[in-house]
């Protein structure tokens, strides 16, 4: 993202003009416009032009408007923005007051217009013109007959394609089949990743599998490449790392990132700090459940105590239609910072982000044990329940007054 201009008062009211240099440069202005902000961009709208003589012709026109936002519609696999609104100043083509989409675009400058830029708005721009934050890594998570390429960006993890094929089964005496299928399978992987992976970009390619199929995949692939003189693949050699997974599926993800060798490999990455205080959130919530809670209630409890080491907000919550309930979540952000606290803002297209959805996507982990609010409020829910975590691996139980019969109604393991 590209800043041309910025102009933000005194009351935090003003302006900020960018341009979109990439696809993901869309996620960032998705978190920052709001229903409400007044949005200025480059658009084409159809005339209707009627002649003296009645007739009636239509063209379209490039034209500039200024809309005040009433929708907002964002496509996670095209990476694209439409902003729904009404003309609020005057132009020779639209009427005042008339409804128009603007679809935002790469290389095409746009003009942002809040009452009021809060912190984590600014913050946001500040990200998203930061040129070090495009560190990028690539996954492909498999199994037999099951593959997922994935781009992991600062702010997203993309699958930009999965591939699926049945494979034989080895039978005795007779596996030509079975290895034939894998064969196939491998190609198919290959054309995925030379098609979907831009090596100028992604310093990392994860091949991630259960068993031994990355190993053979790896193994064909460079077999390949040295066979075909693949320079795409023989010169990007030493970008690849063979982790182990349990399955072929995405959420996999989640535990190939938290691997310390991958880690060491996507040092100072968003996506890593992001992995790191979820994992060193979840260890809390088992060996030390009064140091780590999640929950608005809970949460605002602790932060009042200044008792917040580590604060873990989901970008979902700055998106909330409710004015003061966002101005709440920026309060809560701004009082940790305050106190000497760290602030982890996940993306929610992340794996982690995923995963801390499932835990309302407020959390944090304390300075010192809170046992009293663990045990006077952290356990009523809004039906007079009790919400706790169990103790060996993060499954969700909700505790009824009146039955005692135990429901799972969310597991950290469950499929993203």
């Amino acid at each position: 993202m590209k800043l041309i201009n910025k102009t933000v008062d005194k009351d935090l009211s003003g302006s900020v003009t960018l341009v979109p240099e990439e696809s993901e440069d869309m996620w960032h202005a998705y978190n920052l416009i709001t229903v409400g902000d007044v949005v200025r961009a480059s658009t084409i709208r159809k005339v209707q032009n009627e002649s003296a003589t009645g007739s009636s012709t239509s063209s379209r026109i490039r034209t500039t408007l200024t809309i005040c936002v009433e929708n907002i519609d964002f496509d996670t696999q095209a990476c694209m923005l439409r902003l729904k609104g009404r003309n609020i100043q005057e132009n020779q083509y639209v009427k005042m007051g008339a409804y128009h989409t603007l679809d935002l675009e790469v290389n095409r400058k746009f003009t942002l217009t809040k009452t009021e830029w809060d912190s984590v708005s600014l913050e946001r721009v500040d990200q998203a013109c930061d040129p070090a934050q495009n560190a990028d890594v690539a996954a492909v998570i498999m199994q037999e007959g099951l593959a997922n390429i994935c781009l992991i960006t600062p702010n997203m993890t993309l699958v930009r394609a999965k591939i699926e094929q049945v494979i034989p089964r080895k039978r005795r005496g007779n596996v030509q089949q079975h290895e034939k299928g894998m064969v196939r399978f491998f190609e198919n992987v290959t054309q995925g990743i030379l098609r979907h992976i831009n090596f100028d970009v992604v310093k990392c390619v994860l091949l991630a599998s259960p068993g031994f199929v990355k190993d053979n995949l790896y193994e064909y692939m460079f077999h390949q490449a040295v066979k075909l003189d693949i320079k795409q693949l023989l010169d990007n050699k030493g970008k690849f790392m063979l982790i182990h997974s349990s399955s072929g599926f995405k959420h996999s993800l989640k535990e190939v990132l938290s691997d310390p060798a991958v880690l060491v490999k996507m040092a100072d990455t968003k996506a890593t700090g992001e992995v790191r205080a979820l994992e060193a959130f979840y260890t809390m919530l088992q060996n030390e459940p009064a140091k780590a809670f999640y929950g608005k209630k809970h949460v605002e409890a602790a932060n009042e105590a200044q008792a917040i080491e580590t604060l873990l907000i989901s970008d979902n919550l700055f998106r909330v239609q409710d004015v003061d309930l966002r101005k709440q979540y920026v309060a809560l952000v701004d009082s940790v910072r305050e106190f000497g606290g760290e602030v982890k803002i996940f993306s929610s297209l992340h794996v982690s982000g995923e995963q801390l959805a499932q835990l309302t996507g407020l959390a944090a982990i304390l300075r010192f044990p809170m046992p009293e609010l663990d045990e006077d409020s952290a356990g009523e829910d809004e039906d007079g329940g009790d919400d706790r975590v169990n103790g060996d691996g993060g499954n969700f139980y909700d505790y009824d007054d009146e039955e005692e019969e135990e429901v799972v109604v969310g597991d950290e393991d469950e499929e993203g």
